[in-house]
């Protein structure tokens, strides 16, 4: 049988706000960073993730400062707040049920997402997916991250090489797997061309006029 396989970008896509973005503004209230100058270099890395221009590197190193300075055990116990007070109130009916839908049809969710670990994994949990491909933190013998990435950042053309990884890894590929892929952004055009079903997901006006040119199914999920 071909395995199904369900791929959900996260942020715009399965949540209706940008979980970096969400984090970042929290830790500006918990007093962890500056909050003119976080908002500042954080506005020049939207405009260029919305350009296509973005340094993922030097994005990562910027949004992780706060938890390397901080530590592991207060930037869990931040996280469990950021997840009771923010996210799980964010979360829509509508994009749970769909996850839900694709589960009980015995197909494999994966959430797939350009947003780094430590934010996604508890977000993923909240759904009920335990595979996550996110952006993995290179971590030092000490287990704290380092700023730098690991591997491959699941970013735009990364999202395909991490995908075909997940599946090496399970011993498929491409043509051993019918995919559907759920997106808001041209970020992710590489692997809406690359699966079996694009799905044009709460897409920006860019990512929609693709899809209408090219037939693809379009969802308003929010």
């Amino acid at each position: 049988m071909t395995l199904k396989l369900a791929l959900f970008d996260l942020d715009h896509t399965l949540i209706p706000f940008d979980s970096d973005y969400e984090w970042g503004e929290f830790t500006i209230a918990l007093g962890w960073c500056d909050g003119h100058e976080f908002k500042r270099r954080n506005a020049e890395f939207f405009a260029q993730y919305q350009a296509g221009t973005l340094d993922i590197h030097d994005y990562v190193r910027f949004a992780t400062q706060a938890i390397r300075e901080q530590g592991a055990a207060n930037s869990i116990a931040a996280h469990a707040r950021f997840m009771r007070e923010i996210v799980k109130k964010g979360i829509k009916n509508s994009a749970q049920a769909l996850v839900r839908q694709h589960q009980a049809a015995g197909d494999e969710v994966v959430i797939v997402t350009a947003t780094n670990e430590f934010v996604t994994r508890p977000i993923a949990a909240a759904f009920g997916v335990t595979e996550l491909i996110a952006v993995e933190l290179e971590r030092d013998a000490g287990g704290q991250p380092t700023g730098a990435i690991r591997g491959t950042p699941s970013f735009r053309e990364g999202k395909v090489t991490r995908v075909q990884q997940w599946l090496a890894d399970r011993g498929g590929d491409w043509d051993t797997v019918e995919t559907t892929f759920y997106t808001d952004s041209l970020n992710d055009l590489a692997l809406l061309e690359k699966v079996t079903h694009p799905v044009a997901t709460n897409p920006d006006e860019r990512l929609r006029a693709i899809a209408v040119t090219r037939g693809w199914r379009i969802l308003e999920l929010f």
